[in-house]
């Protein structure tokens, strides 16, 4: 057992959230975690069967009693968003996650923790292995690749479930109970590279961004925090009046992450370098400045690069062109809901940008609980980088999931907090993708809900969850299934 997890209750939840951490489950390779899902089902005696995409569903049965219960599924995603810090050597593939403790939480050294959805995943084992636990009929789903296209979800057979009511398990404020989700969309756009040969009384430079603490492009994107690209970019349109020039430029790793580093490599004329530098400098104090307590570790640095080989610039004309469009840009909050309190209604995130040896590229990610608002942001977005001149096209993109206040699992969830907690939880819609809404596609007839304990900084090194929360959430979701009727 983890020394971060020793002593730690949930028992079963905590051994199997360190199990799991220890499987390599990035978006797309999540077959080790499929694999072990499926043993440990079969290790416990429970049915279990995986479909093609490799979304995985295991069957246990009533608590003796309780066979008249109708059945309920239990759902978290198998994938985990694979993040590092750049001094951190981490190989996704097969090294397994650090977890550290620090007082009432439990983080990842240096990389995502992967408790969205690990924590999910661990839950589910946890009440597969508990035969104590009073509960009618169970299903536990398992989905695949929610993290960079939902497509585990989106290819649920109509067959693949009995239960009508689901419980998801991806949601990251306890006390919170979630009945409505935003839906998305990405924007992706390319230029074709043209390049100069780089001229001689150049002097070749990396131009770096870094410190800032990024986060989910939905649930931290009203938190005001830095986007690197944004800042790189605010810092290249002034070191461009000094004629320097730009070789290549790169940013964000996720479309649903908000970037919290970017690198340009720069050709700067070596009369121009002491400017640059003050400019630099003078850029890096001002946001700061701007961005204040909310990203208190940002730095912007400049640094020769001597002995590198003279290499290729972008055109001129091209290199105006990007800067200027990622300048137009909109990033962060477009529209806050007048109907929910607190809730970004639509948003747009710039989040990553490349250079390959063709192009370079840019992906941006939209979201609204408003489908028509996110068509127009979309639009917005779509027409700025055409403007730019570059190659644009959209993502396939994923539903929302409308708030039923009227639920059925919702006043049962409702009544079961106030008993166990002498307090009403907080019924809330989220402006994050949860599968909620393309289940509801696929089963039209789906009584839903989703909540799970406190995480924060998902999608980054930062990502925490916090330890007094999950006895709470546990709690809470075993009176649910014991209250159930």
């Amino acid at each position: 057992m983890s020394n971060a997890i020793e002593g730690l209750k949930p028992v079963l939840v905590w051994k199997y959230f360190a199990e799991v951490a220890k499987i390599p489950r990035c978006s797309k390779y999540e077959g080790a975690i499929v694999k072990y899902v499926i043993e440990t089902a079969k290790k416990l005696g429970l049915e279990a069967k995986s479909d093609k995409f490799g979304n995985v569903v295991v069957r246990k049965p009533a608590f003796p009693g309780r066979e008249h219960v109708g059945s309920i599924v239990l759902q978290g995603h198998l994938d985990m968003v694979c993040e590092k810090n750049n001094d951190k050597v981490h190989d996704f593939s097969k090294d397994p996650i650090e977890l550290v403790r620090k007082d009432n939480i439990i983080m990842a050294n240096g990389t995502t923790l992967g408790a969205d959805n690990g924590i999910a995943v661990a839950t589910n084992l946890a009440i597969m292995e508990d035969r104590s636990l009073q509960h009618g009929p169970l299903e536990f789903l398992f989905t695949v690749d929610e993290e960079t296209g939902l497509t585990g979800a989106s290819n649920l057979a109509s067959d693949f479930l009995t239960s009508r009511t689901l419980l998801n398990l991806d949601s990251e404020e306890e006390g919170h109970l979630y009945v409505g989700c935003s839906g998305g969309r990405n924007t992706l756009a390319s230029w074709k590279l043209a390049t100069d040969p780089a001229g001689a009384g150049l002097v070749p430079a990396e131009l770096k961004v870094a410190g800032l603490k990024g986060g989910h492009s939905g649930l931290e994107i009203d938190k005001n925090r830095g986007n690197s690209i944004k800042i790189i970019t605010r810092v290249l349109q002034p070191l461009s009046l000094l004629g320097v020039r730009l070789a290549s430029i790169a940013g964000g790793n996720k479309h649903n992450a908000i970037p919290r580093e970017a690198t340009a490599i720069v050709y700067i004329p070596k009369k121009a370098w002491g400017n640059a530098a003050k400019t630099v400098t003078a850029c890096e104090e001002i946001v700061k400045a701007e961005l204040g307590k909310v990203d208190p570790d940002l730095s912007i640095t400049l640094i020769e690069k001597k002995g590198t080989k003279r290499g290729k610039v972008i055109k001129k004309a091209l290199q105006k062109k990007i800067l200027q469009t990622i300048s137009a840009l909109p990033h962060g909050v477009i529209k806050m809901s007048s109907e929910i309190p607190g809730l970004v209604e639509t948003s747009t995130n710039v989040a990553t940008i490349t250079t390959t040896k063709k192009a370079v590229e840019m992906a941006t990610s939209q979201r609204s609980s408003v489908a028509s608002e996110n068509a127009d942001i979309c639009q917005t977005v779509w027409m700025i980088f055409e403007l730019g001149g570059a190659n644009v096209n959209h993502s396939d993109g994923y539903p929302g999931w409308k708030p039923n206040l009227d639920s059925p699992v919702l006043a049962l969830a409702k009544n079961t907090y106030q008993a166990l907690y002498h307090k009403f939880p907080e019924v809330k819609a989220i402006h994050a993708g949860l599968e909620c809404g393309i289940i509801g596609e696929r089963f039209p007839d789906m009584d839903m809900l989703s909540f799970g304990p406190t995480l924060e900084s998902v999608h980054s090194p930062d990502e925490k969850i916090f330890i007094d929360t999950v006895d709470t959430y546990w709690q809470f979701l075993l009176g649910i299934l014991k209250n159930a009727k």
